[in-house]
């Protein structure tokens, strides 16, 4: 599919972040969420987490940083509504690492 416009995604964005499992919600007081167009060296690249997991925390980390990428989630879709679920999916995944869970837990609940 052509890529939504930027203010679509980000839409779907902040959508997927309000429809957040319960028990991921607290460790978004932490994480600041980004888009961009792109991973610089990963064009390929959904998402990306950046940070110390909150299971790994001290309490002087600063904030996390979860990346989404417009350009590959809308070049593997086939319309609006797979974007949307695939968005979803990406921003879980990005936020329980944050959480805490690895690869293979998010495979496990889906979130893979």
């Amino acid at each position: 599919m052509q890529p939504v416009p930027k203010y679509r995604f980000q839409r779907m964005v902040v959508d997927a972040l309000d429809d957040l499992p319960d028990e991921l919600v607290p460790v978004l007081d932490n994480v600041v969420v980004q888009i961009h167009d792109e991973h610089p060296t990963d064009p390929t690249l959904l998402g990306l987490y950046e940070g110390v997991p909150h299971t790994e925390r001290t309490g002087t980390e600063g904030p996390d940083v979860v990346s989404i990428f417009r350009l590959p989630l809308c070049a593997m879709c086939g319309d609006d509504d797979e974007l949307a679920e695939e968005v979803y999916v990406t921003v879980i995944h990005e936020i329980a690492h944050a959480a805490g869970i690895d690869d293979a837990r998010l495979h496990e609940l889906g979130w893979a």
